[in-house]
């Protein structure tokens, strides 16, 4: 597969050590495997190859694939999430650790924390104290995928609207080309967003490097308030 490609991948990713299924974007494996969540929708993954979104065993796996065609493969710690390292399992005072949960009624063995901005996992809290565990929960875990690449996307137009996507989470844009030039309407919440002034920066930065176009303008439209007469 081509770097720059954009495509849809269906996948099933699993502990390779106790065959655990940690994730899936199928929803048939989920129910198989007694882990679908009724509260998500269950849809091919989407990315770019070679944009380094994915773990680097991943990614160069990729760079051989095919669409349509079935692939399982182990990926080793050093190219998913690293060894474990022992340095980042950190004990602490238990008073420390509710000060800085927001609902202390949450805490619980296993889940997720957050100390002075660091999101770690809580192994342990007894007698004042509180062990937290900030490597990555699959540190030190050999990975095995089941994965197909189900479509390419080939067309530009839909190329540019799903790299929007991506990075915004909207499917309202509109988009115009003229040769290699690119405009694109934004909806009119945009210009509220706080986030859209930094996305926006990435989102050039990828539609030159994976799709090639020349200048990129982004229009806003803000139609006028219709306020309804009393009769």
């Amino acid at each position: 597969m081509d770097a720059g490609s954009i495509v849809h991948i269906d996948y099933d990713l699993y502990d390779a050590g106790s065959e655990r299924l940690i994730e899936t974007t199928r929803e048939d494996v989920a129910k198989e495997h007694d882990i679908f969540d009724e509260s998500r929708t269950y849809q091919p993954m989407i990315t770019i190859v070679g944009d380094g979104r994915l773990i680097s065993g991943f990614e160069n796996h990729l760079n051989d694939a095919e669409a349509d065609k079935d692939y399982e493969f182990e990926i080793e710690p050093v190219d998913a999430y690293g060894e474990r390292d022992s340095s980042l399992v950190e004990t602490i005072g238990q008073n420390v650790l509710m000060r800085s949960v927001r609902d202390p009624s949450t805490l619980a063995i296993g889940a997720p924390v957050e100390i002075g901005g660091r999101t770690g996992v809580l192994q342990f809290i007894s007698a004042g104290r509180a062990r937290i565990d900030y490597n990555h929960p699959l540190a030190g875990t050999t990975l095995k995928y089941n994965y197909n690449i189900v479509k390419v996307v080939e067309d530009r137009s839909e190329r540019v609207e799903t790299l929007l996507k991506m990075n915004t989470g909207r499917e309202d844009f509109e988009i115009s080309f003229d040769g290699d030039d690119l405009t694109v309407t934004t909806p009119e919440a945009m210009a509220y967003d706080q986030n859209w002034a930094y996305a926006k920066f990435s989102l050039v930065r990828s539609l030159r490097e994976n799709l090639g176009v020349g200048t990129v303008i982004f229009r806003e439209v803000h139609e006028p308030r219709v306020v309804d007469e009393e009769e």
